[in-house]
């Protein structure tokens, strides 16, 4: 019995000390940045790693769904637990993760902006110690609609770019974006891995499909997609607790102008 109560111990420890580093801290954008976006919720989550690293650690950001949108952080930290548990279990680098948040006002628009996306990572490079040649970007349903939105519209700022169960367009799942072309020609230029579920009803799996395909088309030799057969749209459970998707992603490393380096 005071074995089984030591183990208990130990075990107890551990998840506090987990979960002091799955704790993470509110940052909030500039004034000049806030009355520059569209979307954005002026405050967003920065979860560190519990030491600070001997170098600079990589940065992942994570886009949430449409249950997110709001002013509510907590809602986004819920969303954004399941991959900093998995960096946690997976990763043999610590890094930094960042949620932004999209808020829900009409008046604001909807969805993800690239626009203001690329204003919020412009204000990570000049406050965060991060390693710019890792910057990872996921998202799922609604933030899987964005990492391909920005991804489509500034490629250069990725190593890597992981869309879960993600969409096409800004006007809900049965939308497609008039740009696809221009996108799928500017995400041949970083390696991307899709994850869907096949039986999704919200978002359907083609959508994902067709931005591969057209990806491949336009020449990327770094593009693929994984489909869970039996899955609906909570594919990002099945991602973000497998050792799968942190290999891919923390293998990847931009290259200076020879386009990126890519680990099958």
């Amino acid at each position: 019995m005071k074995s089984i109560a030591l183990i208990t111990s130990v075990l107890l420890f551990v998840e506090i000390g987990l979960a002091q580093e799955r704790t993470p801290t509110v940052e909030t954008l500039t004034e000049s940045l806030q009355k520059k976006t569209q979307t954005l919720n002026a405050k967003y989550l920065v979860f560190a790693p519990k030491e600070k690293p001997k170098t600079a650690p990589p940065l992942v950001i994570y886009l949430h769904g449409a249950g997110g949108k709001g002013d509510d952080l907590q809602k986004v930290r819920n969303q954004t637990l399941a991959l900093v548990r998995g960096i946690q279990k997976f990763a043999k680098t610590p890094s930094i993760v960042v949620a932004p948040q999209c808020c829900a006002k009409p008046t604001k628009g909807a969805g993800w902006i690239p626009e203001d996306l690329d204003l919020l990572l412009s204000h990570l490079k000049a406050t965060l110690e991060i390693d710019e040649a890792r910057i990872y970007l996921t998202g799922n349903s609604m933030g899987g609609y964005g990492a391909w939105a920005w991804g489509g519209h500034s490629p250069q700022h990725f190593a890597a770019i992981a869309p879960i169960s993600g969409g096409l367009g800004r006007g809900g799942p049965k939308d497609v974006t008039k740009n696809l072309d221009a996108w799928a020609a500017n995400l041949a230029k970083v390696p991307v891995y899709a994850f869907v579920g096949e039986k999704d009803r919200v978002v359907p799996a083609e959508r994902s499909k067709r931005m591969i395909e057209a990806i491949r088309k336009t020449g990327g030799k770094h593009a693929k997609i994984k489909i869970y057969p039996d899955e609906r749209h909570n594919a990002r459970r099945l991602v973000y607790s497998t050792a799968e998707y942190y290999e891919w992603m923390f293998a990847q490393k931009k290259k200076s102008k020879n386009g990126p380096k890519s680990k099958k």
